[in-house]
């Protein structure tokens, strides 16, 4: 399967070379390099990890090397004769560095894999990723740079990093260790209410407390992408621990509440929702809703089969790189690629909550169900920003977009599935089979 992968990477890496200049050229720096680290990432896998799932690698490399094939399409964009215009937030080097972080990752990847051999392992540190899981999210509000709005990044020494892209993983293990621990308390009934048990009054403190973290991410930091992704996992993780639809119900309305008070006091907070509801009306289309109307016609533009590879003008979607890529695959590969692409991003999350289903250690399952949802999660807010079936969020689409914070915690978060998996499907150890060799004589 990873060969099949590298196979429709190098494909597409010559479609895109051909469709800008007419023959393909400068792609064997890229391709060796890549294949040479998803090569070094299988050996990886087999030595540390030989009965992990065998898809989850391929499926991520396949991600890995479309999203460098559209990252080198866009900085190509009118760049030595090629017809298009040149992507302003892009320079000549903007596909190597993201081969270089694509090798960041699959170091992060290998490393999970030496360091962990058991994911029940984490556990025993439940509270202080906690810990670490809100310093990086503070830490943005505090010195971060306000970039389009978002202040999420935090930025030294030349490089860029985007805290809050770790901040879930850590998150993730917290939550898993904390409800682990408190589900049976926070699965008693309280009152029963139009046929739903509501939880006691005195259990809603965690969840509160959650939903004003988040709130407070959405006001000092304008990020609601990481908000609802924030409030989400916990919400989900804390249905699947307890099998309490009641905490579904109180989750989505917290969060829904608090999400329209926060765009009532604030108005950074009103102009996503006003270019969310009407992005055509007015001034908006050159305005406030720039960047969404120009990626919804690049989208449709694309129509059925997409214009191909190369042959699209997706430069005109400002952030096309990063946080619209999605948006430039439908143009040039039209409904039938975006759905391919989400097909492979679901079939990722299936591979984890099989191993969640498969493994026996409490943590382990939950671990590895709410990794699979927040991956989940994040596709579904950035796909749905992007095409407009919810306002617009500032997360990136993993795998795909430009950036080495998004794509290193992307490769460690396949990390943690594959080592889950691996404890899923290794087989029992065999009993000693000793018949035989001890023999009882009977005297006389």
């Amino acid at each position: 399967m990873l060969v099949f992968a590298l196979a429709v990477v190098v494909l597409a890496y010559a479609a895109a070379s051909l469709g800008l200049s007419g023959k393909v050229s400068g792609l064997s720096v890229y391709i060796l390099v890549y294949a040479v680290m998803m090569v070094a990432a299988h050996l990886a896998v087999r030595r540390y990890a030989p009965f992990a799932d065998p898809l989850l690698l391929p499926l991520a490399a396949l991600l890995n090397g479309l999203g460098l094939v559209m990252i080198y399409r866009l900085q190509e964009s009118g760049r030595g004769g090629n017809p298009g215009q040149v992507v302003t937030d892009m320079s000549t080097s903007s596909t190597m560095t993201q081969v270089l972080w694509t090798g960041v990752g699959v170091v992060a990847l290998a490393a999970v894999l030496i360091l962990i051999r058991e994911a029940r392992i984490l556990q025993r540190y439940t509270y202080t990723l906690g810990v670490v899981a809100l310093v990086l999210l503070a830490i943005p509000a505090l010195v971060g740079t306000s970039v389009n709005g978002a202040k999420v990044w935090i930025t030294f020494g030349g490089f860029s990093i985007e805290p809050g892209e770790f901040a879930r993983l850590a998150l993730a293990v917290f939550f898993a260790g904390y409800l682990v621990a408190k589900r049976d308390v926070l699965a008693l009934a309280g009152r029963r209410v139009l046929g739903i048990d509501l939880p006691r009054a005195r259990d809603l403190g965690p969840v509160l407390i959650t939903w004003g973290a988040s709130l407070l991410i959405l006001i000092f930091e304008t990020d609601i992408g990481t908000s609802a992704l924030f409030f989400g996992l916990f919400v989900a993780m804390l249905y699947i621990a307890t099998q309490r639809k009641s905490w579904l119900l109180i989750g989505v309305s917290l969060f829904l509440a608090g999400t329209w008070l926060t765009a009532l006091m604030f108005h950074h907070v009103m102009l996503r929702f006003t270019a969310w509801l009407h992005p055509f009306s007015g001034t908006n289309p050159t305005g406030i809703a720039y960047q969404p109307v120009q990626g919804l016609e690049g989208m449709a533009f694309g129509g059925i089969f997409g214009t191909g590879l190369g042959q699209g003008e997706p430069y005109h979607t400002p952030l096309v790189q990063s946080d619209f890529i999605f948006t430039a695959f439908g143009e040039e590969l039209g409904l039938v690629g975006v759905m391919a692409l989400l097909l492979i991003f679901g079939l990722l999350v299936q591979r984890g909550l099989r191993a969640a289903l498969g493994v026996t250690d409490p943590f382990s399952k939950l671990l590895a169900a709410g990794l699979s949802f927040v991956f989940a999660l994040q596709i579904f807010v950035i796909v749905g920003g992007v095409s407009g079936l919810i306002p617009l969020t500032g997360v990136t689409t993993p795998f795909l977009s430009q950036g080495g914070s998004s794509l290193v915690a992307s490769w460690i978060l396949v990390g943690l599935l594959i080592r889950v998996s691996n404890s899923a499907r290794q087989p029992a150890p065999q009993p000693i089979q000793d018949e035989g060799m001890t023999q009882v004589v009977r005297a006389g």
